[in-house]
């Protein structure tokens, strides 16, 4: 017997995890799929930290649940990160520790949101905005930015879609997918639009290590905006810790309570091994992931090269992250005798079949005219995996 409820029937599921499940599938089949699509960094967690959570193993004091908030040594690591790295002034009771920032998110959203609230959503957007939005019964507003403004939305557009039901906004710095990186003056111009109103700011920070552009901005350190922002962060991509499933929060002290509380009912703490090798990745050197960027950065240098020398792809690049967000709609319309290109779900699809490279597209972002390539993989992976991209396009006409 089926009784599903509505919630579930009306989520969508998640374009890039579904893309990873299509390219499985192909793999065990034999073929030999590259994949481009996750947003995984192919680096191992650094040894140190693996240490870190060795030693809490073998003390044997972490056996018991945790805080459901976080250890009190950690939300004060985080607390103390906030305050050098971000200007940021957050306490140890305003920290909430997850099961990853999307976690966290999504603990945000169900704290604050009520059926009918609107969340003004910078687009294109990391594909579970608007999904966790929803989920909360809220309703979403695209904001978008183009490539010819490296896909930032202004805070002209920002002021344009503020309404009586605007709740809060979202955006990500570095972007995921786009790569885009939020100046100190860009996040100065969205505050000013911001500041006369009651409107949350949910700023996604993960990806910040992972910077190219000179210096990371956190707009809740500019004057005015901290009791206004929640600051979301994690140690999955700049420390390559993925499947350790550690996210967290700076935020108002109401929310952050609020966010205890969903939490102690929805998961209640974080795994506390885990949360040892945060603390450890928090507290040490971050040698290892300069280290990672760097090499991010090679790639980041090869990429764009490789890709800007494909025909119809239209390239910018990127400030941060690991991702590329080319246009591919001069596709759009083209065949190859056999299958025609409507879309750029169409183009990832093909790609997939005929190249046998795993990406996602760009409509599960918020621009149905893109398609998302991750770059966290080995050099040889990715000049093969753009050479046969290069191969199979050519034969669209």
């Amino acid at each position: 017997m089926e009784q599903l409820s509505n919630r579930i029937k009306n989520m969508a599921e998640s374009a890039t995890l579904a893309m990873a499940a299509k390219a499985r599938e192909f793999k065990a089949k034999g073929i030999d799929v590259i994949s481009l699509s996750l947003g995984e960094p192919d680096f191992k967690t650094p040894k140190h930290i693996q240490e870190g959570a060795k030693q809490a193993i073998d003390s044997e004091k972490y056996f018991a649940y945790p805080p459901v908030n976080g250890y009190a040594d950690l939300r004060e690591a985080i607390s103390e990160k906030f305050k050098k790295e971000n200007g940021l002034t957050y306490s140890p009771d305003q920290i909430v520790v997850s099961n990853g920032a999307k976690q966290s998110i999504a603990n945000v959203f169900l704290s604050i949101l009520n059926p009918g609230d609107e969340v003004i959503v910078l687009s294109p957007f990391w594909v579970s905005y608007t999904a966790l939005i929803e989920l909360a019964e809220g309703t979403p507003v695209l904001v978008k930015g183009g490539i010819e403004n490296d896909f930032k939305a202004t805070a002209e557009q920002i002021k344009a879609a503020i309404t009586d039901k605007t709740k809060a906004l979202i955006f990500s710095s570095p972007c995921n997918p786009t790569g885009s990186v939020f100046t100190q003056e860009e996040l100065e111009a969205i505050a000013e639009v911001l500041k006369p109103h009651d409107i949350l700011v949910i700023s996604d920070e993960i990806y910040e290590h992972i910077n190219f552009s000179g210096g990371h901005a956190s707009i809740g350190a500019i004057e005015g905006m901290q009791d206004k922002t929640v600051t979301v962060n994690g140690v999955a991509k700049g420390f390559a810790m993925t499947g350790w499933r550690v996210g967290y929060i700076g935020a108002p002290t109401w929310l952050a309570k609020a966010c205890n509380k969903i939490q102690g009912q929805l998961t209640s703490a974080n795994c506390s091994i885990a949360q040892r090798a945060t603390y450890t990745a928090l507290t040490t050197d971050l040698a290892p992931t300069r280290e990672m960027t760097a090499e991010y950065g090679k790639r980041r240098e090869l990429v764009h090269g490789l890709l800007s020398d494909i025909p119809g792809f239209k390239v910018n690049m990127p400030q941060g992250a690991f991702y590329f967000f080319p246009d591919v709609s001069e596709y759009f319309g083209k065949s190859d005798g056999n299958v025609t290109i409507n879309n750029a779900s169409d183009f990832c699809l093909y790609m997939l079949e005929t190249a046998h490279v795993s990406l996602v597209t760009g409509e599960a972002f918020g621009d149905p005219d893109c398609l998302r390539l991750s770059y966290a993989a080995s050099e040889e992976d990715l000049r093969t995996a753009i050479s046969r991209i290069k191969e199979a396009a050519a034969k669209l006409k």
